[in-house]
């Protein structure tokens, strides 16, 4: 993959970043426009009501605080729609992808699903071919999807082809972040360490922590990369940092067993073996980080607003910085992201003319204020962190933003495995991490035992 240099201005260095990402992404770019679109405008009083299922709304706090901000106001600017906000399913089926594709495909059984959802990058092959997403060229016309990444503050050129899938744009990129070191100065400073100067590489991170927690009490460190439960975007930046990778360039060979891969993993089980690591699960690490409890946490932006809340709440309140992912020594990082699309899945026109309106309003200069200033998501508008009106003085005011803007130019698009057993193969190959880095299994054998049993499931040739 070309590496990109910042060049100007965060948007730029955005802008630069997402051109690497569609540049290495899983999905081709457009090839022609599609036929003008028949689904007609709605009247001025016509009624229309739609569902929007969203998995930011089943984390409490400002995620669902700023989703339910952002629906009020669309439908203050659209009286004449009503729109049913819901968050996924809990359970999930077997085989359906993420919970969110899960939640859809169940409603689709049942014969009700959403009419937007809000699905991770990596479910977006199945969408369109398990789930029958609807491609929005022929909907409302490819002028028009087209129209909605310009505008004051246009989505960066080649980020526009993020939700395409054989040459139709089906999902409209939405949310968006890379692996942010997040840590607790007040804790450096309490075990002795410079708070100016964080770990750059693994092993500073293991040096700091066990520090931290001789001289503090607290936890050391956690990487919320190592666990089924995190999903695999932030596991394959720990590979792809260390030279490796989880599957081959063509897509048809499983490398997550691969040096580069046994290295990574066997690093984070030294961080655990030697109590610089906590064994805590997801759930129980990233509240414990808020609280001020553990001492640094490799976790996504999105949990931003979440630390901030804990840190300046907090009694004593503590100080709350955020540095680039760490390295493995004498490598370049190469961060992946997360995020996830809005995709449309309404039939009934009246419906799909809603639904795109609300899509619109979601990534619109307004959506992305929010979504950035309230939560801590990267706005694929990029031009508005360099905009007075825009979020200029919210970037200035909020140095955390720093280290993702900065990480974009390297960025190395995460990967989704191919075939209808995508979400078994990820599983499979998470669920020996966990093995190894949280109960002590040996790296080489579980990593390529798990690779065997993966294998099976690729599509046959």
């Amino acid at each position: 993959m070309k590496k990109s240099r910042c060049s100007g201005g965060i948007a730029a260095a955005l802008a630069l970043a997402l051109a690497a990402a569609a540049c290495g992404g899983n999905s081709p770019a457009a090839s022609s426009p599609t036929a003008a679109a028949t689904v007609p405008e709605l009247r001025p009083d016509q009624q229309v009501s739609i569902v929007f299922e969203s998995y930011n709304l089943a984390q409490a706090g400002p995620w669902t605080d700023t989703f339910t901000d952002l629906i009020k106001k669309f439908q203050l600017a659209h009286p004449t729609i009503k729109v049913t906000a819901q968050k996924p399913a809990t359970a999930t089926a077997s085989g359906y992808g993420s919970a969110a594709a899960a939640s859809v495909q169940r409603q689709i059984a049942a014969g009700n699903p959403p009419d937007v959802g809000q699905l991770v990058f990596g479910d977006l092959f199945y969408a369109v071919r398990g789930l029958g997403a609807t491609p929005l060229d022929t909907v409302v016309g490819h002028d028009a999807v087209q129209a909605n990444f310009g505008g004051t503050h246009p989505f960066a050129a080649t980020a526009r082809t993020l939700g395409d899938v054989d040459g139709k744009t089906y999902g409209i990129p939405f949310v968006f972040s890379t692996p942010i070191l997040y840590y607790n100065a007040s804790l450096f400073t309490q075990a002795g360490l410079d708070p100016a100067k964080p770990p750059s590489t693994w092993a500073e991170v293991k040096t700091a922590a066990l520090a931290i927690r001789s001289r503090t009490g607290k936890d050391g460190a956690y990487i919320d990369c190592l666990t089924k439960k995190a999903g695999d975007w932030c596991y394959q930046s720990l590979v792809d940092s260390n030279g490796g990778s989880v599957i081959s360039t063509d897509r048809t060979r499983l490398t997550f067993a691969d040096p580069p891969a046994v290295d990574a993993v066997t690093m984070a089980q030294d961080l655990v073996r030697s109590g610089a690591t906590p064994k805590l699960s997801q759930e129980q690490a990233y509240p414990a980080f808020a609280r001020g409890e553990i001492g640094m946490i490799l976790e996504s932006s999105a949990a931003e607003a979440t630390f901030r809340k804990g840190a300046t709440g907090a009694s004593p309140p503590w100080d709350l910085r955020a540095a680039q992912m760490p390295s493995f020594d004498g490598r370049t990082v190469e961060p992946t992201n997360s995020g996830a699309a809005l995709v449309m899945f309404a039939k009934d026109p009246a419906k799909q003319r809603a639904a795109w309106e609300l899509m619109k309003f979601l990534t619109s200069d307004e959506g992305y204020v929010q979504l950035t200033s309230k939560i801590g998501y990267l706005p694929l508008r990029t031009s508005l962190l360099d905009d007075p009106a825009g979020l200029k003085d919210w970037a200035a005011k909020n140095p955390l933003i720093k280290p993702n803007i900065d990480q974009l130019a390297r960025l190395r698009p995460a990967v989704a495995f191919p075939g209808d057993n995508y979400v078994q193969i990820k599983d499979t190959m998470l669920e020996a991490v966990e093995s190894v880095v949280y109960s002590g299994a040996d790296a080489r054998s579980t990593l390529a035992a798990a690779q065997d049993r993966a294998t099976k499931l690729l599509p046959k040739a």
